[in-house]
């Protein structure tokens, strides 16, 4: 008896090709022997399916199968019916019912993964794809596995410095070694620690996004830490020693006499030190007059002779 093979796909005759492929991957997903072990009526129906889309889904086949030029079978209906496809329908035709190969006898099993990726078996058989017939089409190129993605916060010294941190990711422990000057968002890479790969490929990586605290006073520009140092009015005027922070410990500067907010001193190597060099501390100064009244400060700048400061 003749089969419709648009009702075997279950699309429309008026189907669009995309309309024809998504219903073939559907059912090609359900009645896969791979899924179906051991059913001979699954092996038929995905034979069945598979000679369908043969057809249908090749433009010049489905345009012969509208016409009646060629049968379900793939068989020219007119002259030259019968001789393997070399009368007038010019096709080859493929006898489903008796287990025949629709995608040709040396292919020994259709690659599926040119219609649906190549992991769209990877669940069957061991990580090879297989033909509708059973014969496998060849393992597999191997897959690399999942990588694991991994949020981690840490103070500003420990990614100023460089750090190590052991954490417990995917019930493994794990430990993270954070260089010297990681920057906020930042991630950090640890290969082959993510999840294995499914056929025989090397492991997925873990993916660490490192968020970093904002520290009360220092500021990292690149391999620079910057910090603004206020200071007195009085020192601002006779200037003096100072001990001020650094991300390695606290060491004395020198302010000198007359200084003004805005100006800037730099300490050699006090920044950030990592393979890419070492980098400096920037200390910006700001003077901070006081707030509680001293009438000795009021009287001393009172004698004082006034200054053009500004320029306009």
């Amino acid at each position: 008896m003749s089969k419709n093979l648009y009702h075997i796909l279950g699309v429309s005759k008026d189907a669009s090709e995309a309309e024809i492929k998504s219903a073939y991957r559907k059912l090609a997903r359900k009645y896969h022997p791979d899924v179906n072990k051991d059913s001979k009526e699954a092996a038929d129906k995905f034979k069945e399916i598979s000679c369908a889309y043969d057809i249908l889904g090749n433009k010049e086949k489905r345009q012969k199968y509208d016409n009646n030029e060629i049968d379900d079978e793939g068989k020219p209906t007119g002259f030259g019916a019968g001789f393997g496809g070399a009368g007038s329908g010019g096709g080859t035709y493929y006898n489903y019912s008796t287990g025949g190969n629709p995608f040709g006898s040396g292919a020994q099993g259709f690659d599926f993964s040119s219609i649906f990726g190549d992991d769209i078996f990877s669940q069957f058989s061991g990580g090879q794809s297989r033909g509708f017939s059973g014969f496998s089409s060849g393992a597999r190129r191997p897959r690399k596995g999942e990588d694991i993605s991994y949020s981690m916060r840490v103070d500003f010294l420990s990614a100023a410095q460089g750090s190590e941190k052991k954490v417990n990711i995917g019930g493994k422990a794990i430990n993270v070694k954070i260089p010297a000057g990681t920057t906020d968002g930042q991630t950090l890479r640890l290969r082959g620690l993510g999840q294995p790969s499914l056929n025989g490929g090397e492991n997925g990586d873990v993916l660490i996004t490192i968020n970093v605290d904002k520290h009360p006073y220092f500021e990292a520009q690149g391999l620079d830490i910057h910090l603004e140092l206020p200071i007195s009015f009085k020192e601002a005027v006779l200037g003096g020693k100072i001990t001020v922070p650094t991300i390695s410990g606290k060491v004395n500067v020198n302010i000198p006499p007359y200084s003004t907010s805005g100006e800037k001193l730099r300490l050699k190597g006090k920044g950030i030190k990592n393979q890419s060099g070492v980098g400096d501390e920037i200390i910006t100064l700001k003077v901070v007059t006081p707030k509680i009244k001293n009438e000795a400060l009021e009287k001393a700048l009172s004698t004082m002779s006034d200054e053009t400061i500004r320029s306009f």
